[in-house]
């Protein structure tokens, strides 16, 4: 009924008047969890939603009004009852900067397939393992607390230009923390997935319980500069923030670091000398998401008027050199660039990278390895400096080992001069970000290490 509902909704624009356009949304939802505290399961569950989004534009002085609705737990006559409020919303609005005809073309193979589902048994390995960690951390007197999540949305988009279009997006993350000493001592540890088969929770146990031995051992650590290496999910928490502070708007009118001294952006510009790449790709193995637009709001990233909109594989950053900045269809023409939509992934990957985290730490005479950071927040967006609080683990190295761990620390670096330090990298590896991970699952980076990462203040707290 969901690509059903699409029709319906074109069809009520069409019937409201021939000078609208519109592009539909429906998606719809399956969801199945597990969450586990003090090593025994406290809840699970299996949820569905629906929602239905309609985008109007419409005729009025000076150009297309626009008008955006979504609700949830429609019927065939809510669905006709939303369109009608949004064209009432697009005739009431001052024109849209982003307007554009809406994407033309034809009905896409797979369109009317239904809604796929998720269901209790894509979590059976995972309730299954926990029996076994359970009676491990209670053997090895620690907590052991998480949560895993397996979802699948499926979205139809139809225009009024023609294009009917379904995308199934499968998503699925894994959590776990230990706590041991009385908690006195935290360790996390976090992936993502598509299906959960490739996912060893007791292999994420291990990793766990081999934290928490390190931070037996204390020793004290004076904020500074330090030689660092951050985990994949560290180098995700950095780069995603690259991307969404990258757009081309921003950049063109002086108001980021991406943007060029003098006029313009810096697309062009060499900022590493490493010869790492950013990318995003809709068809990269294990990442893979929708290769069109897929928009419920317009943004500097994205319109509303562009929903169904080619979204190809994109290079941000070659062999250490900015090659590209997002666009829409609006902001291309603004700023010059051309038309570059992001898919809904991230990679960073450098030539040769091989080897884990753990193998960065050769070569460290006396450095720190993160396991996580949280509460990222922007400092100064012309730098892109950003501050944000290590968590559950800072560990000392030295000679090429892990011999204890320190207090967590208040950090303060920028994404783009950070690039310029790497001295190096790891293989890339499927993971997930702790700070951005509810918003951006999907992304693959590789370990990187640091120079001079600057650990500015003790921060309280593991």
């Amino acid at each position: 009924m969901s690509a059903g509902f699409v029709e319906i909704a074109l069809a009520e624009v069409k019937a409201l008047g021939p000078d609208l356009g519109a592009a539909v949304l429906v998606s719809q939802s399956s969801t199945v969890n597990l969450r586990w505290a003090l090593s025994g399961l406290t809840t699970n569950g299996l949820t569905s939603s629906r929602s239905v989004t309609v985008i109007v534009g419409a005729p009025v002085s000076g150009g297309t009004g626009a008008g955006v609705l979504s609700r949830e737990g429609l019927d065939a006559e809510g669905v006709r009852a939303l369109v009608r409020d949004t064209v009432a919303l697009a005739r009431e609005a001052e024109p849209a900067e982003d307007a554009a005809p809406f994407v033309t073309g034809e009905e896409l193979p797979g369109f009317a397939d239904p809604a796929a589902e998720t269901g209790a048994s894509t979590l059976a390995g995972v309730a299954e393992a926990l029996g076994e960690v359970f009676g491990r951390s209670r053997a090895q007197q620690r907590e052991s607390f998480g949560f895993a999540l397996h979802e699948v949305v499926t979205t139809w988009l139809g225009t009024s230009g023609g294009l009917r279009y379904r995308h199934e997006q499968p998503r699925g993350t894994i959590e776990l923390t230990g706590k041991a000493g009385a908690r006195s001592r935290s360790a996390y540890l976090a992936g993502a997935t598509r299906d959960f088969s490739d996912v060893d929770v007791l292999a994420m146990d291990d990793e766990i319980a081999t934290r928490l031995r390190w931070q037996e051992r204390q020793i004290e650590v004076k904020p500074g500069r330090y030689t660092t290496v951050l985990p994949p999910t560290s180098t995700a928490d950095l780069m995603i923030y690259y991307l969404w502070s990258s757009d081309a708007r921003t950049a063109h009118e002086g108001r980021s670091v991406f943007s060029r001294t003098g006029g313009g952006t810096r697309v062009g510009e060499q900022i590493s000398s490493t010869p790492l790449s950013l990318l995003s790709d809709p068809h990269h193995f294990g990442l893979g998401c929708a290769d069109r637009v897929l928009s419920t709001s317009s943004s500097p990233m994205a319109s509303v008027f562009d929903n169904g909109l080619d979204a190809p594989s994109a290079t941000w950053l070659e062999r250490g050199t900015i090659s590209a900045l997002p666009t829409t269809r609006h902001t291309a023409g603004l700023t010059g660039l051309p038309v570059n939509p992001p898919a809904d992934n991230l990679i960073l990957t450098g030539e040769g990278g091989t080897g884990s985290t753990l193998d960065l730490l050769e070569g460290v005479s006396n450095g720190l390895l993160l396991s996580s950071m949280w509460y990222i927040r922007e400092v100064d967006p012309q730098t892109l400096l950003l501050t944000g609080l290590t968590r559950d683990g800072v560990y000392v190295v030295e000679n090429g080992e892990v011999v204890g761990a320190t207090s967590n620390f208040r950090y303060n670096e920028s994404p783009v001069d950070l690039l310029g330090r790497v001295e190096a990298y790891g293989a890339s590896e499927i993971c997930l970000s702790r700070e951005w991970g509810e918003w951006f699952t999907r992304t693959a980076m590789p370990a990187l290490r640091i120079s001079d990462f600057n650990m500015s203040t003790v921060a309280e707290g593991s």
